[in-house]
């Protein structure tokens, strides 16, 4: 049974590892199998610190476009999804690679840093010796999406064959970096669940394929012995939702072809919900088909309408974990344990309905 398990989606915006390894411990305990590091400092912008940090003065790109800034300045995190960096690959590239295997991308780098203070933590039994380092990676496809690189397919392809690329020799350092029966890898799917709904400006036909394809050679990076999880997203750059699906049918078709292309056994999936308590939203849950592998459900917020969400998506899928909706680097500090808290109510509230005993 899983249904005591939280998970914490990776993103938490303080400015020290540390602060957030103690705090999720602190405050969620035992129910937190995978610890991360909060995707501290630059990475609490998910993937739009790569336009920056790799791709803008590649010699294969051309930057057509960085977020307006004022005169003499610079803004490196754009202010709205409009005046997001793009880029184009330059007229003769046919293929484009990165230098510095395993490590130019930054993830291998952040790793290490990250796990030095996690093994202090463990020795100084201040995390369980049973918890793991979760390392969050964002898919191919996420990182390289229309809104960077336009809604060319040939240069879609160019730029996601170098990219996948280096991904994969970032995955395979980190796997060198932390043992495996300490490590948890993450792939964090955001661009792949909008494009399965139709709403990249791609077409549809043959979105499933083209999203989990990557993952046949991403997931074989993951070393044997680390667990392997998923995280689906709906997005909350610019607001969460940026856009909400009538009902999870689509997300699950992802997720169970996600399952399918994954070169080894997937340990969880993590499928956001919605603040709504339409029965037709929850009711693909019944069609998951993800082999062993724990779900957690995005419940956790709108606490008002938890207990009835909880109900409903029982109906459907009678075992699961819980987490929130996405990470929670967009709040704001002071936020973090008010929303940690929300989990433990969480559990609680989902306890009372199937009548088990308080925890002690």
């Amino acid at each position: 049974m899983h249904e005591d398990k939280l998970l914490l989606v990776g993103s938490v915006p303080f400015e020290s590892a540390q602060e957030v390894m103690l705090t999720a411990a602190g405050q969620l305990g035992d129910h937190l199998d995978c610890i991360p590091d909060g995707e501290v400092l630059d990475r609490r912008y998910w993937v739009l610190r790569m336009a920056f940090q790799v791709f803008n003065g590649h010699a294969a790109l051309e930057t057509v476009h960085r977020p307006d800034a004022p005169l003499g300045s610079e803004r490196l995190i754009p202010a709205s999804r409009e005046d997001v960096w793009r880029f184009r690959v330059k007229p003769g590239i046919e293929r484009l690679s990165f230098d510095m295997p395993g490590w130019r991308l930054g993830y291998a780098k952040d790793a290490q840093n990250s796990y030095a203070i996690f093994s202090a933590l463990k020795r100084e039994g201040k995390l369980r010796p049973e918890a793991r380092f979760q390392v969050s990676l964002p898919a191919t496809n996420s990182v390289c999406n229309p809104a960077i690189f336009g809604t060319d397919e040939r240069e879609l392809g160019i730029v996601r064959a170098g990219f996948q690329e280096s991904l994969v020799a970032e995955a395979r350092k980190i796997c060198e970096i932390v043992p495996a029966e300490e490590l948890a890898v993450q792939f964090d799917c955001s661009f792949e669940v909008t494009d399965v709904h139709g709403a990249t400006g791609l077409p549809i036909d043959g979105s499933i394929e083209r999203n989990t394809a990557q993952f046949a050679e991403l997931t074989a990076a993951v070393a044997p012995g680390a667990r392997l999880g998923f995280h689906l997203c709906f997005g909350t750059f610019g607001g969460w939702p940026r856009f909400a699906p009538d009902t999870l049918g689509r997300t699950v078709e992802l997720a169970n072809a996600i399952a399918a292309a994954s070169a080894r056994p997937i340990d969880w999936m993590h499928i956001p919900a919605l603040d709504t308590v339409d029965e037709a939203f929850y009711a693909p849950l019944a069609n998951l088909a993800l082999g062993d592998a724990r779900v957690y459900l995005g419940l956790v917020h709108s606490m008002e309408s938890f207990a009835e969400r909880y109900r409903l998506a029982r109906r459907f899928l009678p075992d699961f974990g819980l987490g929130a909706y996405c990470g929670l680097g967009r709040l704001e500090p002071e936020q973090v344990s008010g929303r940690l808290a929300d989990h433990i109510d969480a559990l609680a509230i989902a306890d009372r309905i199937r009548d088990v005993k308080p925890r002690a």
